[in-house]
């Protein structure tokens, strides 16, 4: 359904706050012109919005180390060593995050629905909230510096303000309030309560077939809207680093609208300058973590640098395709059931094994053909999960043009960052051009 306009009876003006982070009243430093154009161009007055009520809230997990097991195809692990490793490698972030209604009050754009995220102030977060706020806002002020080619699968940025307790308040244009995570849960719990009815809901055998090819073009449609706004931040040397379920607002969750389905990318207070002018040994704080990583992973020049970020992208939306090639077509809860408790690394891990697989037979019994094992501790409880009738519809769709789905998810998802596809190729890829369909 399309979001609705919310009904503002009860806003009021902000009050105790005026405009006086440097992050809106300050050129940073090694910005270009244009950027600074349309950084003045911005909303930095807090009289100038009005906010309406608390919609939501999240915050941000932290890799604090990283452990392996053993590998070989004989190794052997128990289920505490995967829970083991699920709480090591894993922490809860500083930064929490606020979500507001809003509209601005006044000015060109009055009435313009605007979405607040609301950082913490110092005290609150540190200065890791600083930190985040302001590069959030410097990377939308970059990426909207040509009003002539602003990429419509990018959240837009209208302005912002810091009120006088340091919170830093980024006022974003409302075109939807519901992530693919949002539309991912939605459509799972769906799938559970159809199930509770039985045959009463279905009656009509072809409806539960047209609700499927319904839900495998709005996935595509979503995919599709998240990897090209990935592929303008490529094009303009800016990395995402935090791309997710959580991070894609869709402006509509009805599957029936996928003609009208926007996805936009959010959440780039991570993101990474990747241009070639960039000192990395004197890179942000924000950056260290990818290039300690890319220098882990044998990069070391600028341009190895640069494409390690590159791959690392198209890693996690990866993940990203996995996620919503699974969740909304499986029942609630399900691959919170299986061994590794946690469904986006049974997936990860699914993916990472390379595997290929197909119906066989004329009963439509699933057959596995595991290749190129990387993760031979998971083999058992990911071959369990496959085999699950309940998620047939996943594999089939993951199917489609024999076996498209699984062989686009290999190449993102290769151990070898090298080895993996950009952007635009993913988007050139048949299956996600709807040539399956």
């Amino acid at each position: 359904m399309l979001i609705a306009v919310p009904d503002y009876c009860t806003i009021s003006r902000v009050s105790g706050v005026r405009s006086r982070n440097s992050s809106f009243s300050k050129k940073s430093k090694g910005r270009d012109r244009s950027a600074s154009t349309i950084r003045a161009s911005l909303i930095t007055r807090s009289d100038d919005f009005e906010v309406g009520r608390l919609f939501g809230s999240y915050g941000f997990m932290n890799i604090t180390s990283y452990s392996t097991l053993q590998t070989g195809r004989d190794a052997e692990y128990s289920s505490e060593d995967a829970e083991r490793l699920r709480v090591q490698d894993v922490g809860e972030g500083s930064v929490k995050i606020r979500l507001y209604e809003g509209r601005v009050a006044q000015g060109p754009l009055k009435g313009t629905r605007v979405l607040f995220k609301v950082y913490p102030g110092q005290r609150a977060g540190g200065t890791e909230a600083d930190m985040m706020a302001t590069n959030e806002l410097n990377t939308h002020s970059f990426l909207q510096s040509n009003l002539m080619d602003v990429c419509p699968n990018i959240q837009i940025l209208l302005g912002g303000f810091e009120t006088t307790t340091g919170e830093q308040w980024l006022a974003f244009r409302n075109d939807g309030k519901y992530s693919a995570a949002d539309y991912a849960k939605a459509k799972s719990e769906g799938i559970s309560k159809d199930q509770a009815l039985g045959e009463q809901k279905f009656w009509n055998p072809y409806e539960q077939e047209l609700k499927i090819k319904r839900r495998r073009i709005f996935v595509i449609k979503l995919l599709r809207g998240t990897l090209s706004g990935l592929a303008y931040m490529h094009n303009r040397d800016r990395l995402h680093q935090s791309i997710g379920p959580a991070s894609v607002v869709l402006n509509t969750t009805a599957e029936r609208e996928a003609v009208y389905l926007i996805p936009r990318l959010r959440d780039l207070a991570f993101s990474v300058d990747i241009s070639y002018l960039v000192n990395y040994v004197m890179a942000a704080d924000h950056s260290l973590m990818a290039w300690r990583r890319a220098s882990a992973a044998g990069a070391f020049t600028p341009m190895e640098k640069r494409a390690f970020g590159i791959a690392d992208d198209i890693y996690e939306a990866g993940l990203l395709f996995a996620y919503l090639a699974f969740v909304p077509f499986c029942e609630a809860g399900l691959m919170d059931g299986y061994p590794c408790k946690d469904s986006l690394k049974v997936l990860s891990s699914l993916i990472s094994t390379q595997l290929e697989s197909r119906l066989a037979n004329d009963k439509g019994e699933l057959e596995i053909l595991w290749v190129n094992l990387t993760i031979p501790s998971l083999l058992k409880p990911l071959k369990y999960c496959l085999a699950d009738d309940r998620l047939l519809e996943a594999v089939k769709f993951l199917d489609l043009g024999n076996g498209a789905g699984w062989q686009l998810l290999q190449a993102m998802l290769n151990p070898d960052h090298r080895k993996r596809p950009i952007a635009e190729a993913v988007l050139n890829h048949k299956f996600m051009t709807g040539d399956v369909l």
